[in-house]
């Protein structure tokens, strides 16, 4: 028994949906166009993913004036969201303390990067009233 297709969009569905975030509603020869800049990749490829996006609920197909024009239908926020929480808990079991002890360790916070998380944390613990 086939398990069911997953929400989350895999690496080659977020590519598309990322031309499609910065796009909007576009053509299938400008997304195959858009993602061989990063990789070579057949326009069936392509066309195949977008029918599996369409049928996991990531994307629409609307008539345009000439063939299809494809949209997101799931926003660069709610995806990040819910990609980041999935990593916060399979990875570091649920502690975003744990991620970020990460980030820190592995050097991958520059200066600017440091300012801005505790500009974050003071704005929300204003917010909060704490």
């Amino acid at each position: 028994m086939a398990r069911p297709a997953s929400q989350q969009p895999t690496d080659g569905e977020l590519e598309i949906l990322k031309v499609l975030w910065d796009s909007g509603p576009t053509k299938l020869g400008h997304i195959c166009s858009a993602v061989r800049r990063v990789r070579e990749v057949a326009t069936t490829t392509v066309a195949s993913m977008l029918g599996i996006m369409r049928q996991k609920g990531l994307v629409k197909r609307t008539d345009g004036p000439r063939g299809y024009l494809w949209s997101a239908r799931v926003s660069r926020e709610a995806t990040a969201k819910r990609a980041l929480r999935k990593l916060v808990d399979s990875v570091f079991d649920g502690s975003a303390q744990r991620l970020v002890s990460h980030l820190v360790a592995d050097r991958r916070l520059n200066e600017e990067d440091r300012r801005e998380i505790v500009r974050l944390l003071e704005a929300d613990r204003t917010r909060r009233g704490s």
